[in-house]
């Protein structure tokens, strides 16, 4: 007897295959912050210093972590207290408004982003740059259109 094959589904993408797409990775990451005695939203706060090149202002992180979790200001608060707490952050004595990273700030974040870096590249492996390309462009704007409609809510 001769059978057919049959193609298989495509995944379309949707709300749920992005959703478990951020939380797989998000676990893959949680699991390296974990050793290093870190959660997820520290990990984002510590991030947005080291892009600003070491020192922030408060208000400006609180904003940008505020963007990138879609948290509340006081839980974004919280975590920089846990963060200055720890001494991976403190105030900029040159400028008190400001927050830098300390010794060890630095350290956990150079640590964290070099045991991820292997794992990110094993699972964008193979994946053609044009396939990249093009899911950078469609999330960029499914999130573009999710920021507009929560300022419009």
């Amino acid at each position: 007897m001769t059978g057919t094959a049959t193609a298989p589904t495509p995944v379309l993408a949707n709300a749920r295959v992005i959703a478990l797409t951020h939380y797989a990775g998000r676990a893959l990451l949680e699991s390296v912050l974990a050793r290093h005695g870190a959660t997820f939203h520290q990990s984002v706060a510590l991030r947005v210093v080291v892009v600003a090149g070491g020192s922030i202002g408060r208000d400006e992180l609180v904003a940008d972590v505020v963007g990138s979790l879609k948290a509340d200001e006081s839980l974004v608060h919280d975590v920089i207290g846990e963060l200055t707490a720890a001494e991976l952050l403190e105030a900029d004595p040159a400028q008190a408004s400001r927050l830098r990273l300390t010794d060890a700030g630095r350290e956990l974040y150079e640590h964290s982003a070099a045991e991820t870096a292997p794992i990110s590249a094993r699972l964008y492996a193979d994946i053609p740059a044009e396939d990249l390309a093009v899911t950078g462009r469609v999330l960029a704007l499914i999130t573009e259109r999710a920021n507009a409609a929560l300022a419009g809510a």
